[in-house]
């Protein structure tokens, strides 16, 4: 079989990205065009500026790609985009894009869920071996998913509000950490010792989370500590809440492992990075006999190489979108 080049665009929210991917696991080049010093003084992402900088930039992060690779559009065998979900402003420059290279050279075009972008960034650590279960976990999603082969996303469970990623980034802005607060969170708890006694979220019998509890929790516990004029240790408060949220996470995971009778899980989204949940896992999967997939923490966050991974196994089954693409911002995987 000939080797299958894939040119993927990412630009789902604040990072550009392009990357050419061969064969669906082989990374040719991947750039990455991150916003995040320009936002950081917002405390977060601001949708208008996000997409204006994708406009500014997304030409440049392609012919950049291309040149470091030393290849040309016309060597691709197809363009592959995220449509969804994202920002809807970030999400239309880069389905442009795609569609304006997919037009001038004649190329398939590929629409990529963004969240299955992220479950098959795994395939750069090795093969799926199928059935397994995926513990997503990002700023916008947390969801325990069961495939029984490639392309088949079963949703056991999810967030019932506040994705983990959301959650860590509001906790970070109470303990006055700035944005992005979640690596730092991971850092301080590292450093710190479980001494606040914190309640662990939804601890039931389904396969759904709430952090909505949790982050109430702390909201209060410093509100209250303020109030009689005691300093908060955020390293020990940091520790104690990653403590809990991991448990939790971990816990129901490795509860769907063995009802699904799985012996493969992986992790994807922006949160697998987090040292503490992969320490967590690691520990449990070796006690069970499961073989514990994490990507890269270059695979972590947002970036085109995801997308073309995901991609080829679109390209196989020939799943290729028309010229009239359109995004999906708040688009489920199925």
């Amino acid at each position: 079989m000939k080797d299958i080049y894939i040119l993927a665009i990412e630009s789902s929210c604040d990072e550009t990205s392009v990357s050419i991917i061969k064969n669906g696991n082989i990374e040719i080049n991947t750039v990455v065009l991150s916003q995040i010093d320009i936002h950081k003084k917002f405390g977060g992402v601001v949708p208008e500026i996000a997409s204006r900088n994708h406009v500014e930039n997304i030409t440049l992060v392609i012919d950049e790609c291309l040149k470091k690779s030393n290849m040309t559009v016309d060597e691709m065998d197809a363009i592959a985009v995220t449509y969804g979900p994202g920002l809807a402003g970030s999400l239309i420059v880069g389905v442009e894009a795609a569609k304006t290279l997919a037009m001038l050279y004649n190329k398939p075009l590929i629409p990529v869920h963004h969240i299955a972008g992220h479950i098959y960034a795994n395939r750069f650590e090795k093969e799926l071996q199928f059935p397994l279960i995926c513990l997503v976990v990002s700023g916008g999603h947390t969801e325990i998913i069961y495939m029984k082969e490639n392309y088949s996303f079963e949703k056991i469970g999810g967030t019932l509000d506040d994705s983990v990623g959301e959650c860590y980034d509001k906790v970070a802005r109470v303990l006055d950490i700035p944005y992005p607060g979640g690596p730092k969170i991971d850092e301080y708890a590292h450093i710190g010792k479980h001494s606040y006694n914190l309640p662990i979220p939804l601890d039931d019998d389904s396969y759904n989370f709430s952090f909505s509890g949790i982050k109430s929790a702390v909201i209060n516990l410093a509100h209250n500590e303020k109030q009689r004029g005691n300093d908060i240790n955020v390293y020990d408060l940091s520790a104690s809440f990653q403590d809990v949220v991991t448990e939790i996470l971990s816990k129901k995971t490795m509860r769907a492992i063995n009802e699904y009778n799985v012996k493969q899980l992986l992790v994807a989204g922006g949160v697998s990075a987090n040292k503490g949940l992969r320490e967590k896992l690691k520990e449990l999967c070796e006690k069970n006999n499961v073989d514990l997939v994490v990507p890269k923490f270059s695979y972590c966050t947002d970036n085109a190489a995801m997308i073309g991974a995901a991609a080829y196994y679109m390209y196989l089954d020939k799943r290729f979108a028309n010229l009239d693409l359109k995004i999906k911002p708040t688009d489920k995987l199925n």
